[in-house]
């Protein structure tokens, strides 16, 4: 083993992997390299990598900021330690001795102070798993829809569905007997800028889009009628509309009202103050044509610099008004939560984390410490991307969770559960491992960036715990050995989509083989739906756009779709004819019979799916090329649900649920 490929191993770089075709794949030394550099670790040369080793052996003999623990099992230390006080949350502390290297076992889940010797540290100790289903019954199977929020319309006009809409949406679920509704990420994106409008590409996980709060769920007079005529979503003249909309709202604020939005928003401390400062400076800068604060001029670079401090002392009422916005936006969020759970519903929102936030947005500016810098995220060639990804995205670096505690790592569960009643988590392998490239360059020039997984999984577990939420790993494509054992040890539910569930031979897995701790679903926000694939919408834009397998070409697509409609067909057990390809009415009612009939304690079905629409929200590694999250409903969402066909649908889910699962063989 060469010096370079020791410190790749020291840092967590895979050297060797394997694709998704099971193909063995080695990263290049040069890449290799590049991203031991940009991780902090200079590789340049044989003197770089030799005080890099030796920066590394520095790192790991300093004592940890953060220690975490299983609840009933001892706790490894190291072996010169001989006693340690053990402070509660709550105040309460006693002495612990150590023996052999280890701690007593501490029995309650919780964050602890642990004082040995001069050092202080936090002790996590986690629960068994993370909260689960099993309080509401062995036999109780929930199930709900999915669901876009920007694409729903309500009676009055808007140029996209807001908080307002999801808050209907959630009443009329609840009332056919739902229990969850997932939604889309709905992160913190650039105020007011109509060209960035990903969800899953935030400015943001800690804080929330301020287009989506709705006024009228907290009080406040409703937000005016816009124009939503359109079957397209435009963002571009959208967003900027809806922040002078928000604007004029605040203006005309009480001051008993300003006075409530001040006192929540100090008692949400100083990260929230930051962002609003964040949000502030880049809409004046964006006006300059300057996107994200790396092209900001350098003095505001830094966020307790004099320049930033002096710009909010000379702004307070644009900070105050970015407070406002934060502060509605998470009120809306709250009062939908509420409104589910009063509804009867045993879990209600199930929220959505983005894998990764913008490389210039808030996240980064001020957590600097904590991400990776001068790197991107992505994905080598999987199933949902078979030319590999670069989502020119950052997210937290291990050295930097290490460092911090994982305070990060707690702060994001905890802000996305304190308005939900469970969490998917976005490409879930990013807790085990994540593929990093140099920044600007492609997916090729990258590598495995291996991540402390029991910790994070572990910590999981016990903001799951202390929430009482769910917790949802989206483990679609190439999954690390022993991902899955390991997250289902841990109580987290697995993602069990139609189109990936396949037998040996290739046919699709019976109701019976899907595993009780896991979410049955007809499809994502990034498949094909029931209709598209049964009618090949999906192989119409593929074909449109070049993304044809590049060993095939449509004629072969069609006839290898024409097979599969009949090994699907087969699974469901329809003992009418198939259905035509131009006929995909009773396919959608069957895969709703499908997932609702599977042992998953959770179903989920898309909207786009109970409504049996051909087009996708999304179509991976695709930008412009296609309308990515800009797709309307066509009526009100109370007009749609009454469709006859439409109320059919919900009701062949929701009996399904209630029939015994399947039994496995």
């Amino acid at each position: 083993m060469t010096e370079l490929h020791a410190l790749a191993a020291a840092i967590g770089l895979v050297r060797n992997w394997w694709d998704v075709a099971g193909r063995p794949q080695t990263v290049s030394d040069e890449a290799l390299g590049a991203v031991a550099t940009a991780l902090g670790y200079p590789a340049d040369s044989a003197a770089a990598i030799a005080l890099s080793l030796a920066q590394i052996e520095d790192e790991r003999r300093r004592p940890p900021a953060l220690l975490v623990a299983d609840a009933g099992r001892p706790i490894a230390l190291p072996d010169s330690l001989t006693r340690a006080e053990l402070v509660a949350e709550n105040g309460t502390s006693r002495m612990l001795r150590i023996e052999g290297g280890h701690l007593p076992a501490v029995d309650e889940p919780g964050y602890y102070r642990l004082a040995i010797g001069s050092h202080d540290l936090t002790l996590a100790v986690a629960p068994p798993r993370c909260h689960g289903l099993d309080g509401l019954g062995a036999d109780r199977r929930v199930w709900g829809p999915s669901i876009q929020i920007p694409s729903l319309r309500g009676e009055v006009p808007q140029p996209f569905g807001h908080f307002g809409h999801l808050d209907d949406a959630v009443r009329r679920f609840a009332a056919r007997g739902a229990d969850v509704v997932m939604i889309n990420p709905v992160h913190a994106l650039f105020p007011g800028h109509g060209i960035g409008f990903s969800p899953y590409s935030p400015s943001s996980r800690l804080f929330l889009n301020g287009a989506m709060g709705d006024p009228a769920l907290v009080g406040l007079p409703p937000l005016p009628a816009g124009e939503d005529g359109e079957a397209l979503i435009d963002w571009e003249g959208a967003l900027p509309k809806r922040l002078a909309q928000l604007r004029a709202t605040f203006d005309a604020l009480t001051p008993e009202f300003r006075s409530r939005v001040v006192s929540d928003s100090l008692a949400e401390g100083d990260a929230l103050r930051r962002h609003a400062i964040f949000d502030a400076l880049d809409t004046r800068f964006r006006a300059r044509g300057l996107d994200g604060w790396r092209t900001w001029p350098a003095p505001f670079h830094d966020p307790d610099g004099a320049a930033v401090r002096q710009f909010a002392a000379e702004n307070p009422d644009e900070i105050a008004f970015h407070l406002f916005v934060q502060w509605l936006a998470h009120e809306s969020l709250v009062a939908v939560q509420d409104h589910a759970e009063a509804a009867g519903m045993a879990v209600g929102l199930l929220a959505d984390l983005a894998v990764g936030v913008h490389t210039g947005g808030s996240d980064s500016w001020s957590l600097r410490d904590h991400l990776l810098h001068g790197l991107t995220i992505g994905a080598p060639p999987d199933p949902l991307g078979p030319l590999g990804q670069n989502w020119m995205l950052t997210t937290f670096s291990p050295r930097g969770l290490a460092e911090s505690g994982y305070a990060p790592w707690i702060a994001t569960l905890r802000s996305a559960l304190s308005r939900a009643g469970g969490l998917r988590i976005d490409h879930a392998f990013g807790l085990s491992r994540l593929w990093v490239m140099p920044e600007g360059r492609s997916s090729n020039d990258g590598a495995y960036l291996v991540y402390p997984f029991r910790d994070l999984t572990r910590i999981a577990a016990l903001e799951s715990h202390r929430a009482k939420a769910l917790i949802v790993a989206e483990d679609l494509g190439t999954k690390p050995g022993g991902f899955a054992e390991a997250i289902d040890a841990e109580g987290m539910l697995g993602m069990r989509v139609l189109w990936f569930e396949r037998a040996l031979d290739h046919g699709f897995i019976g109701p019976q083989d899907y595993p009780p701790d896991s979410v049955a679903m007809t499809g994502t926000h990034d498949t094909a739906t029931v209709a598209g694939w049964w009618t090949g919408r999906d192989l119409d834009w593929a074909d449109e756009l070049g993304r044809l397998p590049v060993d095939s070409n449509r004629e072969r697509e069609d006839d290898r779709r024409a097979w599969d409609r009949g090994l699907l067909w087969a699974t469901f057990g329809g003992s009418e004819p198939r259905p035509a390809s131009d006929d995909p009415a009773p396919v959608v009612e069957a895969a709703l019979r499908h997932i609702g009939r599977a042992r998953s304690r959770l179903a989920i079905a898309p909207l786009e799916d109970i409504l049996a629409l051909e087009e996708q929200p999304n179509l991976p590694g695709t930008i412009a090329e296609h309308p990515n999250w800009r797709r309307r409903m066509t009526a009100p969402l109370e007009a749609l649900l009454a469709e006859p066909d439409t109320a059919q649908r919900i009701d062949t889910l929701a009996a399904a649920r209630k029939e015994p699962p399947a039994q496995s063989w």
